[in-house]
């Protein structure tokens, strides 16, 4: 099924092919570029093309390919990275430079190489559907194989090293059991049924941790404006969260910050396995160099891989950097496409699309009985620090954590800027209770004291900046020395020293010392003994 451009407006193209349908995805032109129908009218369809359309003329063949925009999902994810279309930027990059190479469709696996396969049934025994055949050896990860849409009898199975491309089993002779499959990136995954018990994640960041607990399954952003450390927080969460996959989305940033990162994890290890870090990351690299459209597949791209990954009964974190330049995207095509505005030029469906993404995060058990997790994490850049602005506000109504970075923190140099007065967390009551039975029963009660401290101190702080610290009493002195103590030693990470990864049994430590000091000092105080000496904490 073949058609031709009629019309060429940036990256929207308009076509004339008869039998499209929406969200199908079409190769344009004679360079064969990558598309997507996103309009349907009664003469053409409105295609939006995921790669630069420099040079594309009027009257070049279109083809339908009768598929959506699909990622493929098998063994040779984990350690590599991919644009927002999966295709291996390695594999992208011409040999003269780094320029990606247009018109490329994404290879039969993306696994290179061979892989191994160790199976776990023999010829001519019977499989139910779903029935696990073996599993891939993906480094320490066992990947497994599984029949997709019916049982029968195994006619034929490979063991040991294997072409990725090549089938695994037959089933009755006729259905080949294949390494890999495709899925559509919009279409959620299916799954037994969601549970609603939380199992704290932990994310090495005690401001987190401690104050404003995440659990696997549950859904955070971290707005903040320029130079808050949102991208430094994102990447210290993704080298230390307690997971089992990591996929990272660089979603419109600039890529220098993208290398960084992928020459760092590439020498880091894992702090759980003390394998390199890569072996349990994938990265989608969609830059701000690259083009815009693609930029709103990606986080789809991503989301589909960490579903799959999920599936296998595995903890997945999400990380996406930044929501707010994927939201750009949706608008630079929505103007394309003359919808309605809404506010400030966002399309109205703006709040219902996140709705849709955030809804794919949760705690699941799987069609085959496993139980897995994917938790969402997403970084918002608000214009200004304006977080009122539309794409923070749609956040604010479906996430389950809410970090504020505030600039004033960044700007006195406290990284993690975590603002402690107005970020929250919805799943404290569960997940708390969880520290209270691994960690101490004491967790709950030290978190209490520590706020009321926080508190206290920010009440005394506009009377200290009047009349000065020395103009306190001797109790409320006390409060602001301990308090200054929690912020500045236990608050406070440096991303760049060992203190960046504070385990659970390290955070409890840490505060507990700094609050029983207080509580020794506050009973000198009032046993009569001097000011001075009561005011002096160690450090």
């Amino acid at each position: 099924m073949s058609g031709r451009i009629t019309g060429i407006s940036g990256p929207t193209v308009s076509v004339h092919l008869p039998g499209l349908r929406l969200y199908e995805r079409v190769t344009v032109g004679n360079a064969r570029l990558m598309g997507e129908v996103v309009r349907l009218e009664q003469q053409r369809a409105i295609v939006q093309v995921y790669e630069s359309t420099r040079g594309l003329g009027i009257g070049e063949p279109v083809e339908g390919t009768g598929t959506q925009l699909t990622v493929r999902l098998g063994p040779g994810l984990l350690g590599q990275t991919f644009d927002g279309l999966q295709r291996p930027l390695e594999w992208l990059l011409r040999a003269d430079g780094p320029f990606m190479q247009t018109g490329r469709e994404s290879p039969v696996c993306p696994a290179s190489g061979t892989l191994r396969f160790q199976p776990l049934k023999k010829r001519g025994e019977e499989v139910r559907a779903g029935e696990m055949l073996g599993y891939v050896e993906e480094g320490t990860f066992r990947h497994p194989v599984v029949t997709v849409e019916k049982g029968g009898t195994v006619s034929e199975i490979l063991e040991g090293e294997f072409d990725p491309a090549a089938p695994l089993a037959r089933i009755d002779d006729v259905t080949e059991i294949s390494s890999f499959h495709d899925w559509p990136v919009r279409l959620p995954r299916p799954y037994g049924r969601k549970q609603t018990i939380f199992s704290p994640l932990v994310t090495g960041q005690r401001c987190i941790d401690f104050l404003f607990p995440l659990a696997r399954g549950g859904t955070a952003i971290f707005p903040g404006g320029f130079g808050t450390g949102k991208t430094v927080l994102e990447q210290s969460i993704a080298k230390f969260a307690e997971v089992d996959v990591v996929v990272y989305v660089g979603c419109g940033e600039r890529g220098n910050e993208m290398a960084e990162m992928l020459e760092e994890f590439s020498t880091l290890a894992d702090p759980y396995s003390d394998r390199p870090l890569m072996d349990r990351t994938i990265v989608i690299a969609n830059t701000s160099n690259m083009p815009v459209a693609a930029r709103e597949a990606s986080i789809f791209t991503a989301v589909a891989m960490a579903e799959y990954y999920r599936d296998l009964g595995c903890n997945v974190l999400l990380l996406a950097d930044s929501l707010s330049r994927w939201a750009e995207a949706l608008r630079e095509i929505s103007s394309a496409l003359e919808e309605m505005p809404g506010e400030e030029g966002y399309p109205t469906y703006l709040a219902s699309r996140m709705a849709e993404f955030f809804a794919r995060a949760g705690v699941v058990e799987t069609l085959d009985g496993k139980v897995g997790s994917l938790t969402l994490m997403l970084s918002v850049s608000p214009p200004g620090g304006d977080f009122t602005e539309p794409v923070t506000q749609a956040c604010l109504r479906t996430t389950g954590s809410f970090f504020m970075l505030d600039t004033a923190l960044a700007h006195r140099r406290h990284f993690p800027a975590i603002d402690w007065f107005q970020s929250f967390s919805l799943y404290e009551d569960s997940v708390v209770s969880s520290f209270d039975a691994d960690i101490s029963p004491d967790w709950s009660e030290l978190r209490r004291e520590t706020r009321t401290l926080l508190q206290h101190e920010e009440r005394l702080r506009e009377v200290a900046e009047i009349v000065g610290t020395e103009g306190l009493q001797d109790s409320d002195r006390l409060v602001m020395s301990a308090a200054g103590e929690i912020r500045q030693r236990f608050l406070a990470q440096n991303a760049y020293t060992e203190d960046a990864f504070s385990p659970p049994r390290q955070t409890y430590d840490a505060i507990r010392e700094i609050l029983v000091r207080h509580r020794d000092a506050t009973r000198r105080l009032e046993e009569g003994h001097l000011p001075d000496e009561s005011l002096k904490i160690p450090t």
